[in-house]
């Protein structure tokens, strides 16, 4: 057996991931929010289940991730990683859980390792969280970087926008990724930015980087559960791939239940219990008895 074929179903580890890197091997992650979608995950092969706060937008039906709370993620990550038992899962930290102080965010991070199971966090910016990533990683709890589009910034750069477009802010770019491998980060991920900066940050990194919408030169990508299987019925990006319209199957299917119901087709009577004839008989000879 091949040495890949021999580690197929070994758990992933942080110090395993930065391995990939040097072994040329793609990382596959992919977003989870509840048990199904986490074991559905890991069955098809995903390296890392990511608990993110995306799930304010394809779960609760917001118009942006900042009004997940910690004890949303928390309560998904429990969720996601009773179903891991080979992926690596990550929580995505929310908004304000990691911005008001190193002792708020190791609290706040703590809780999603030790009630939530997971096995890493992911903290979104570049240089300014440096200080943060290396206290977090000198207190035993890998940390996942994020730069270029961050959704909780979005206020901030007006919106879900493409970022590193000028010569300024591709140099930016790459300053972040580098502050952030510094500081002890395990992976990055990209969002939002030109192919060529990510080729870049790629090639100087030691570090996987993960990309969404950063073009097909990263270490790895990432999408979207519902993304991809066509779950969300809301504005998608370019960046995109939907591998199945999952959810025109399912309104069919539900809508067949409702047809069936309507027209005394469901259930059948191959689908419902019955008593035993003798007994069958004595009720209904009771019930006689009980209306005469």
């Amino acid at each position: 057996m091949s040495k890949m074929g021999s580690l197929a179903h070994e758990a992933i580890s942080v110090p395993a991931l930065r391995e990939r890197k040097a072994a040329g091997e793609r990382v596959v992650m992919l977003t989870a929010y509840d048990y199904p979608s986490a074991r559905l995950g890991e069955e098809a092969g995903a390296d890392i289940l990511l608990v993110g706060d995306s799930l304010g937008m394809v779960v609760q039906g917001q118009p942006d991730t900042l009004r997940v709370t910690l004890d949303q993620i928390v309560y998904h990550c429990s969720m996601v990683s009773r179903a891991a038992k080979r992926a690596l899962v990550v929580a995505d930290m929310p908004f304000l859980t990691y911005h008001t102080g190193l002792d708020d965010a190791m609290r706040n991070c703590g809780r999603c390792v030790q009630e939530g199971g997971v096995q890493a966090v992911k903290v979104e910016g570049g240089s300014k969280r440096a200080k943060l990533i290396a206290h977090l990683v000198d207190n035993e709890i890998p940390v996942m970087g994020h730069i270029g589009l961050t959704p909780q910034s979005l206020h901030a750069l007006g919106g879900f926008k493409v970022q590193g477009k000028t010569l300024e802010a591709a140099e930016a770019l790459l300053k972040d990724a580098l502050a952030v491998e510094e500081a002890g980060a395990f992976a990055l991920v990209l969002e939002c930015i030109p192919a060529e900066v990510a080729a870049e940050i790629t090639a100087r990194a030691k570090i996987p980087t993960i990309g969404i919408g950063a073009g097909p030169h990263c270490d790895g990508q990432v999408l979207v559960f519902h993304d991809l299987l066509g779950l969300y019925e809301g504005h998608l990006p370019r960046f995109v791939r939907k591998y199945g319209d999952f959810g025109a199957m399912m309104r069919e299917a539900l809508g067949r239940f409702g047809r069936d119901v309507r027209e005394g087709k469901f259930p059948s009577e191959e689908e419902a219990f019955h008593l035993p004839e003798e007994t069958s008989r004595l009720f209904a000879r009771e019930a006689r008895v009980a209306h005469s």
